[in-house]
C-alpha cells in the first residue's frame, strides 16, 4: 500500500480527506485498449437516436419508445455561432492535410456518440492533443474558449490540468496527463450548414453544434478526482464546486414534508446501495455514455409544487449547468428552463450534509442535469465522497448533438446539390 495522501497531495490537511492510491491495472489513454468486461455494460449500439426520452411515471422499461414533442430551442444566437464557427474553421486551417483528414467525420456520423469520460482509450477518435504542436494546441483551446462561458472554460481546463496533476499523484504516465484528449470535427465549419466539434476525454466530454445559428452544447460531462488541490503549483484550483452548493441549496430549502418526497434513498454509501448502482463508471448517473435514447421517469418534486422562493432556487441550479456555455447561449437556454419549471422534477439520493456523499437529478423537458459523488477510482475511499464527481447534461427529446434542429435544417434547405437553397 502506497503512503496515504489527501486528495490535493497533502498529507497533513485535518479539513481534507485522507486515501491512498488504489491499484488498478494500467490502461493507456493514448494508445488503443482492449474494452474489457467492465465496459460491456456501457458500450451499446448508438443507432437509431430518439434521444432522452420521459417517462411520468413507471419504470423505464415499461415505457421504452414512449416520446413527447421536443419544445421550440429558444432564440437563435448568431455571435456565438459566428464565433465558434470562425474557431472551428482556424483550427481547421491549423492542421496538415493529413491531420484535417484524421480530424473530420460526416456530421451525421455515428462516432460523435461513441465518446467515454473514463481514461482508457478504448474507442476514441480524431487527434490527440497531446501530439499537436503548441500553436495547434492553442487554436483548440481557442475553439474552445469561443464555446464555454469563462467559468465552464475554466473548469475545463481545470479539470484537464487536475488530470496532469494525477501522474505526479499517481505516478501513472501512461494513463493520465493534461493532454491526452481526442477532438473530432463533424461536417465543415459553416453558418449555412450543421457543423460541430467533440472533445473526448477523462472526466471532460463536450460535444457543440452550430445549426441555423442556434448554438448546442449536449451532451456535456465534467468530473474530477480529486476536485480540489491544496499544494504544489495547482494549489487553491477547485471544480465543481457550484454545482455541489446548487443542489444541497436547493435541498435544504424543502420542508418536513417536501424532503422525503424528493429523496429516493437515504444513503448512497456503498453497503447501502444495489449493485446497479454502483457500477464504478456510471454510479448512479442514467444519462452517461451509450445512454442517449434513455428512458427516466420523473421523480421526486415538481416545479409546480414549490414556492416562489424555492423556484427561484431550482432556476439557480439549473443555470449554474447553462452556465458552461457562452452567456448568450445560457440566456436562451436559462428562459426556456423558466417557461417549463412546472414541468421540472427534482430528485435526491444521499446525506443533506455539506459532505454528503450524494446524488441529485433535475429533468425537465429542456435539460438534464446528473450530479454524483463517486468511490474513489485512483484513490483507495470506498465509499462516494466530494473528492470525485460526475456531472451530466442533457438537452431530453432529441435535443443533443443538435439532432432535431439538424433534422429541421434538412426540411428546410436541400443539400443534394452542395448548395444551402430551400426545397421547393
Amino acid at each position: 500500500m502506497s503512503s496515504p495522501t489527501t486528495a490535493g497531495g497533502r498529507r497533513d490537511d485535518e479539513d481534507e480527506d485522507v486515501f491512498g492510491l488504489r491499484p488498478f491495472v494500467a490502461r493507456s489513454s493514448r494508445q488503443r485498449v482492449d474494452s474489457g468486461p467492465m465496459y460491456a455494460s456501457i458500450i451499446q449500439p448508438v443507432r437509431p437516436f430518439t434521444g432522452v426520452q420521459i417517462a411520468d411515471a413507471g419504470p423505464p422499461a415499461a415505457v421504452e419508445g414512449r416520446t413527447r414533442p421536443a419544445p421550440p430551442p429558444g432564440s437563435p444566437d448568431p455571435r456565438t455561432a459566428a464565433a465558434v464557427t470562425d474557431a472551428g474553421a482556424a483550427l481547421l486551417d491549423g492542421l496538415t492535410a493529413d491531420q484535417r483528414d484524421r480530424v473530420t467525420h460526416p456530421v451525421d456520423s455515428e462516432q460523435w456518440q461513441t465518446w467515454l469520460n473514463t481514461h482508457p482509450n478504448i474507442l476514441r477518435h480524431g487527434l490527440l492533443l497531446e501530439e499537436l504542436t503548441d500553436q495547434q494546441r492553442h487554436l483548440v483551446t481557442g475553439l474552445m474558449r469561443a464555446s464555454l462561458s469563462e467559468r465552464g472554460y475554466q473548469q475545463a481546463r481545470d479539470i484537464m490540468r487536475i488530470n496532469g496533476h494525477l501522474v505526479e499523484l499517481s505516478g501513472r504516465a501512461e494513463e493520465f496527463g493534461e493532454w491526452p484528449y481526442f477532438v473530432s470535427v463533424f461536417g465543415t465549419p459553416g453558418l449555412d450548414r450543421p457543423w460541430g466539434w467533440q472533445l473526448d476525454g477523462h472526466h471532460l466530454v463536450l460535444n457543440v453544434v452550430v445549426v441555423n445559428q442556434h448554438v448546442v452544447t449536449t451532451p456535456a460531462f465534467m468530473g474530477s478526482e480529486p476536485c480540489a488541490i491544496t499544494s504544489g503549483p495547482l494549489a487553491g484550483t477547485r471544480v465543481l464546486r457550484p454545482e455541489h452548493d446548487a443542489g444541497l441549496r436547493f435541498m435544504r430549502s424543502l420542508d418536513a414534508h417536501q424532503r422525503p418526497t424528493a429523496t429516493t434513498r437515504p444513503s448512497i454509501r456503498t453497503a447501502d446501495l444495489p449493485p446497479e448502482l454502483l457500477h464504478p463508471v456510471n454510479g448512479r448517473v442514467l444519462s452517461g455514455p451509450f445512454r442517449d435514447n434513455v428512458v427516466i421517469p420523473h421523480e421526486g418534486v415538481r416545479g409546480a409544487d414549490l414556492t416562489p422562493t424555492q423556484r427561484s432556487l431550482l432556476l439557480s441550479a439549473i443555470s449554474t449547468y447553462l452556465e458552461w456555455s457562452p452567456d448568450t447561449t445560457a440566456a436562451v437556454r436559462r428562459a426556456l428552463a423558466s417557461e417549463l419549471l412546472d414541468e421540472t422534477s427534482f430528485s435526491w439520493m444521499g446525506e443533506v450534509a455539506d459532505r454528503g456523499p450524494f446524488y441529485y437529478r433535475i429533468l425537465g423537458p429542456s435539460v438534464l442535469i446528473e450530479f454524483d459523488h463517486h468511490a474513489g477510482t485512483v484513490f483507495d475511499n470506498p465509499d462516494p465522497t466530494p473528492n470525485h464527481i460526475h456531472t451530466m447534461v442533457r438537452t431530453p427529446l432529441g435535443g443533443d448533438y443538435g439532432v432535431d434542429l439538424i433534422r429541421q435544417h434538412h426540411e428546410r434547405w436541400d443539400h443534394s446539390t452542395g448548395r444551402h437553397t430551400p426545397w421547393t
